[in-house]
Protein backbone atom coordinates (compact mmCIF):
# COMPACT_ATOMS: atom_id res chain seq x y z
CA UNK A 1 0.00 0.00 0.00
CA UNK A 2 1.09 3.57 -0.68
CA UNK A 3 0.09 5.42 2.48
CA UNK A 4 0.40 8.92 3.92
CA UNK A 5 0.84 9.10 7.68
CA UNK A 6 0.42 12.34 9.61
CA UNK A 7 2.09 11.86 12.97
CA UNK A 8 1.50 13.90 16.14
CA UNK A 9 3.00 12.93 19.48
CA UNK A 10 2.30 13.90 23.08
CA UNK A 11 4.28 17.15 22.92
CA UNK A 12 2.15 20.31 22.88
CA UNK A 13 4.50 23.23 23.37
CA UNK A 14 6.38 25.75 21.27
CA UNK A 15 9.36 28.04 21.65
CA UNK A 16 7.31 30.89 20.14
CA UNK A 17 4.44 32.72 21.84
CA UNK A 18 2.16 33.74 18.97
CA UNK A 19 -1.01 35.26 20.50
CA UNK A 20 -3.34 33.33 18.16
CA UNK A 21 -1.85 29.91 18.91
CA UNK A 22 -2.80 27.80 21.98
CA UNK A 23 0.47 25.84 21.98
CA UNK A 24 2.52 28.92 22.76
CA UNK A 25 0.84 29.02 26.16
CA UNK A 26 1.91 25.59 27.37
CA UNK A 27 5.21 24.23 28.60
CA UNK A 28 5.67 20.48 28.54
CA UNK A 29 7.04 18.74 31.60
CA UNK A 30 10.09 16.47 31.42
CA UNK A 31 7.69 13.54 31.79
CA UNK A 32 5.62 14.64 28.79
CA UNK A 33 8.70 15.13 26.64
CA UNK A 34 10.01 11.71 27.62
CA UNK A 35 6.62 10.24 26.74
CA UNK A 36 6.75 11.99 23.37
CA UNK A 37 10.23 10.61 22.74
CA UNK A 38 9.21 7.04 23.59
CA UNK A 39 6.13 7.32 21.39
CA UNK A 40 8.26 8.42 18.45
CA UNK A 41 10.72 5.58 19.04
CA UNK A 42 7.82 3.11 18.96
CA UNK A 43 6.54 4.66 15.73
CA UNK A 44 10.00 4.44 14.20
CA UNK A 45 10.17 0.75 15.10
CA UNK A 46 6.86 0.17 13.34
CA UNK A 47 7.96 2.12 10.24
CA UNK A 48 11.14 0.07 9.90
CA UNK A 49 9.07 -3.12 9.65
CA UNK A 50 6.79 -1.89 6.87
CA UNK A 51 9.24 -2.34 4.02
CA UNK A 52 9.10 -6.11 4.41
CA UNK A 53 5.30 -5.88 4.27
CA UNK A 54 5.50 -4.14 0.89
CA UNK A 55 4.24 -0.75 2.05
CA UNK A 56 5.56 2.56 0.76
CA UNK A 57 5.13 5.43 3.18
CA UNK A 58 5.08 9.22 3.12
CA UNK A 59 5.34 10.66 6.62
CA UNK A 60 4.47 14.16 7.76
CA UNK A 61 5.26 15.36 11.28
CA UNK A 62 2.36 17.67 12.11
CA UNK A 63 2.98 18.61 15.77
CA UNK A 64 1.23 20.67 18.39
CA UNK A 65 4.22 23.00 18.65
CA UNK A 66 7.83 22.96 17.44
CA UNK A 67 9.53 19.55 17.27
CA UNK A 68 12.89 20.25 15.65
CA UNK A 69 14.24 21.71 18.87
CA UNK A 70 14.21 18.09 20.09
CA UNK A 71 17.00 15.75 19.01
CA UNK A 72 14.76 12.70 18.63
CA UNK A 73 12.78 14.30 15.79
CA UNK A 74 15.92 15.40 13.97
CA UNK A 75 17.34 11.89 14.23
CA UNK A 76 14.02 10.41 13.07
CA UNK A 77 13.96 12.60 9.96
CA UNK A 78 17.51 11.62 9.06
CA UNK A 79 16.79 7.90 9.43
CA UNK A 80 13.42 8.01 7.67
CA UNK A 81 14.87 9.84 4.68
CA UNK A 82 17.33 6.97 4.27
CA UNK A 83 14.83 4.10 4.37
CA UNK A 84 14.13 2.60 0.95
CA UNK A 85 10.37 2.16 1.52
CA UNK A 86 9.89 5.71 2.81
CA UNK A 87 9.10 7.89 -0.18
CA UNK A 88 9.04 11.17 1.71
CA UNK A 89 9.44 12.64 5.18
CA UNK A 90 8.26 16.18 5.84
CA UNK A 91 7.86 18.35 8.92
CA UNK A 92 5.91 21.44 9.90
CA UNK A 93 8.37 23.81 11.58
CA UNK A 94 9.06 27.44 12.39
CA UNK A 95 12.67 26.75 11.37
CA UNK A 96 14.09 28.19 14.60
CA UNK A 97 16.31 25.19 15.40
CA UNK A 98 19.93 24.87 14.25
CA UNK A 99 20.19 23.29 10.80
CA UNK A 100 23.65 21.72 10.78
CA UNK A 101 22.03 18.26 10.98
CA UNK A 102 20.13 18.70 7.71
CA UNK A 103 23.26 17.82 5.74
CA UNK A 104 22.67 14.22 6.81
CA UNK A 105 19.23 14.10 5.15
CA UNK A 106 18.61 12.29 1.88
CA UNK A 107 17.76 15.42 -0.09
CA UNK A 108 15.51 13.67 -2.59
CA UNK A 109 13.13 12.58 0.18
CA UNK A 110 13.18 15.22 2.93
CA UNK A 111 11.02 18.34 2.83
CA UNK A 112 10.10 21.21 5.12
CA UNK A 113 6.76 22.99 5.54
CA UNK A 114 8.07 26.22 7.04
CA UNK A 115 5.86 28.70 8.90
CA UNK A 116 6.80 32.36 9.19
CA UNK A 117 5.68 34.20 12.33
CA UNK A 118 6.41 37.94 12.05
CA UNK A 119 7.20 39.34 15.48
CA UNK A 120 8.58 36.03 16.76
CA UNK A 121 11.78 36.09 14.73
CA UNK A 122 13.58 38.74 12.76
CA UNK A 123 13.14 38.83 9.01
CA UNK A 124 16.91 38.52 8.55
CA UNK A 125 17.21 35.48 10.83
CA UNK A 126 14.28 33.69 9.22
CA UNK A 127 15.54 34.38 5.70
CA UNK A 128 18.99 33.12 6.69
CA UNK A 129 17.48 29.82 7.85
CA UNK A 130 15.51 29.46 4.63
CA UNK A 131 18.61 30.07 2.55
CA UNK A 132 20.47 27.32 4.38
CA UNK A 133 17.86 24.84 3.13
CA UNK A 134 17.90 26.43 -0.31
CA UNK A 135 21.67 26.20 -0.67
CA UNK A 136 21.57 22.53 0.33
CA UNK A 137 18.94 21.79 -2.30
CA UNK A 138 16.36 20.65 0.26
CA UNK A 139 12.73 21.09 -0.79
CA UNK A 140 10.67 23.50 1.27
CA UNK A 141 7.74 25.85 1.11
CA UNK A 142 7.21 28.91 3.29
CA UNK A 143 3.91 30.19 4.56
CA UNK A 144 2.17 32.49 6.97
CA UNK A 145 -1.31 33.27 8.21
CA UNK A 146 -2.83 36.06 6.15
CA UNK A 147 -3.87 38.41 8.92
CA UNK A 148 -3.87 42.09 8.01
CA UNK A 149 -1.14 43.00 10.47
CA UNK A 150 1.19 40.57 8.67
CA UNK A 151 0.51 41.70 5.08
CA UNK A 152 3.57 43.94 4.78
CA UNK A 153 5.91 41.39 6.40
CA UNK A 154 4.66 38.62 4.10
CA UNK A 155 5.10 40.84 1.03
CA UNK A 156 8.65 41.75 2.08
CA UNK A 157 9.54 38.12 2.60
CA UNK A 158 8.20 37.24 -0.86
CA UNK A 159 10.45 39.88 -2.39
CA UNK A 160 13.51 38.51 -0.57
CA UNK A 161 13.05 34.77 -1.15
CA UNK A 162 14.31 33.21 -4.38
CA UNK A 163 11.60 33.20 -7.04
CA UNK A 164 11.50 29.40 -7.16
CA UNK A 165 10.60 29.12 -3.46
CA UNK A 166 6.84 28.98 -3.05
CA UNK A 167 5.35 31.26 -0.40
CA UNK A 168 1.80 30.31 0.56
CA UNK A 169 -0.69 32.37 2.53
CA UNK A 170 -3.20 30.64 4.76
CA UNK A 171 -6.54 32.39 4.64
CA UNK A 172 -7.65 33.72 8.03
CA UNK A 173 -11.04 32.12 8.63
CA UNK A 174 -11.86 32.98 12.22
CA UNK A 175 -13.97 35.85 10.89
CA UNK A 176 -16.38 35.17 8.04
CA UNK A 177 -15.82 37.39 5.01
CA UNK A 178 -12.56 38.70 6.45
CA UNK A 179 -11.08 39.84 3.14
CA UNK A 180 -12.13 42.57 0.75
CA UNK A 181 -11.82 41.94 -2.98
CA UNK A 182 -8.78 44.22 -3.10
CA UNK A 183 -7.12 42.26 -0.28
CA UNK A 184 -7.76 38.99 -2.07
CA UNK A 185 -6.14 40.42 -5.20
CA UNK A 186 -3.19 41.68 -3.15
CA UNK A 187 -2.57 38.31 -1.48
CA UNK A 188 -3.03 36.46 -4.78
CA UNK A 189 -0.16 38.49 -6.23
CA UNK A 190 1.97 37.11 -3.39
CA UNK A 191 0.56 33.57 -3.49
CA UNK A 192 -0.93 32.69 -6.89
CA UNK A 193 -2.87 29.82 -5.26
CA UNK A 194 -4.23 31.82 -2.33
CA UNK A 195 -7.80 31.59 -3.60
CA UNK A 196 -7.69 27.79 -3.38
CA UNK A 197 -7.36 28.16 0.39
CA UNK A 198 -10.16 30.68 0.94
CA UNK A 199 -13.21 28.36 0.68
CA UNK A 200 -14.44 25.86 3.21
CA UNK A 201 -15.19 23.05 0.77
CA UNK A 202 -18.42 21.04 0.98
CA UNK A 203 -17.23 17.64 2.19
CA UNK A 204 -20.03 15.74 3.95
CA UNK A 205 -20.38 12.33 2.34
CA UNK A 206 -17.70 13.14 -0.26
CA UNK A 207 -14.84 10.81 -1.15
CA UNK A 208 -11.52 11.42 0.56
CA UNK A 209 -8.29 9.52 1.02
CA UNK A 210 -8.54 10.01 4.79
CA UNK A 211 -9.02 6.62 6.41
CA UNK A 212 -8.31 4.81 3.14
CA UNK A 213 -4.67 5.61 2.36
CA UNK A 214 -4.21 8.70 4.54
CA UNK A 215 -4.05 8.24 8.31
CA UNK A 216 -3.74 10.62 11.25
CA UNK A 217 -1.65 8.88 13.89
CA UNK A 218 -1.48 9.99 17.50
CA UNK A 219 1.63 9.21 19.50
CA UNK A 220 0.17 6.24 21.35
CA UNK A 221 -0.78 4.60 18.04
CA UNK A 222 -4.43 5.62 17.96
CA UNK A 223 -5.50 6.40 14.40
CA UNK A 224 -8.19 8.87 13.43
CA UNK A 225 -9.73 9.32 10.05
CA UNK A 226 -8.75 12.98 9.90
CA UNK A 227 -7.37 15.73 12.10
CA UNK A 228 -10.81 17.37 12.02
CA UNK A 229 -13.15 14.37 11.65
CA UNK A 230 -11.91 12.86 14.90
CA UNK A 231 -13.58 9.48 14.76
CA UNK A 232 -11.13 6.81 15.92
CA UNK A 233 -10.80 4.11 13.25
CA UNK A 234 -8.31 1.82 14.94
CA UNK A 235 -4.83 1.36 16.31
CA UNK A 236 -1.74 1.44 14.10
CA UNK A 237 0.22 -1.19 15.99
CA UNK A 238 -2.68 -3.56 16.49
CA UNK A 239 -4.53 -3.25 13.18
CA UNK A 240 -1.78 -2.36 10.70
CA UNK A 241 -2.48 -0.49 7.49
CA UNK A 242 -4.53 -3.29 5.96
CA UNK A 243 -6.81 -3.45 8.98
CA UNK A 244 -7.26 0.31 9.05
CA UNK A 245 -7.82 0.96 5.36
CA UNK A 246 -11.42 1.42 4.30
CA UNK A 247 -13.31 3.83 2.07
CA UNK A 248 -14.75 6.37 4.50
CA UNK A 249 -16.73 9.33 3.12
CA UNK A 250 -16.19 12.56 5.05
CA UNK A 251 -18.33 13.06 8.16
CA UNK A 252 -17.79 16.82 8.35
CA UNK A 253 -19.97 19.42 6.65
CA UNK A 254 -16.99 21.48 5.48
CA UNK A 255 -13.25 21.08 5.02
CA UNK A 256 -11.21 24.26 5.08
CA UNK A 257 -7.66 23.21 5.98
CA UNK A 258 -5.02 22.41 3.38
CA UNK A 259 -3.92 19.14 4.98
CA UNK A 260 -7.51 17.94 4.82
CA UNK A 261 -8.98 19.04 1.49
CA UNK A 262 -5.93 18.08 -0.57
CA UNK A 263 -6.99 14.45 -0.08
CA UNK A 264 -10.44 14.98 -1.69
CA UNK A 265 -10.00 13.57 -5.22
CA UNK A 266 -12.79 15.67 -6.74
CA UNK A 267 -10.77 18.83 -6.04
CA UNK A 268 -7.84 17.47 -8.10
CA UNK A 269 -5.24 19.33 -6.06
CA UNK A 270 -2.59 17.00 -7.43
CA UNK A 271 -2.99 18.82 -10.75
CA UNK A 272 -1.57 21.90 -9.02
CA UNK A 273 1.00 20.36 -6.69
CA UNK A 274 2.00 17.19 -8.50
CA UNK A 275 4.17 14.93 -6.34
CA UNK A 276 4.82 17.81 -3.90
CA UNK A 277 1.25 17.87 -2.58
CA UNK A 278 2.26 16.91 0.95
CA UNK A 279 4.80 19.70 1.39
CA UNK A 280 2.67 22.24 -0.49
CA UNK A 281 4.95 23.06 -3.40
CA UNK A 282 3.15 23.71 -6.72
CA UNK A 283 4.60 22.00 -9.76
CA UNK A 284 5.83 25.29 -11.20
CA UNK A 285 8.00 25.89 -8.15
CA UNK A 286 9.61 22.45 -7.93
CA UNK A 287 13.39 22.58 -8.30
Amino acid sequence: MNAVLYYRGAMSSCNYDCPYCPFSKTKDSKETLEKDKQQLLAFMGWVREQGAAGHRLSIFFNPYGEVLVHKWYREAMIELSGLAHVQKVAVQTNLSAKLDWTRQLAKDKAAFWVTYHPGQTSEAQFLSQCMKLYEQGIAFSVGSVGIRSAFDAIARLRSLLPEDVYLWVNAFKDRKGYYTEDEISYLTRIDPYFQLNIPDYDSLGRRCGAGSNVFYVQGAGIVKRCYSDRKVIGHLYRDGLEGLSEERPCGMKKCGCYIGYIHMPELAMDHVYGDRLLERIPAGFAR
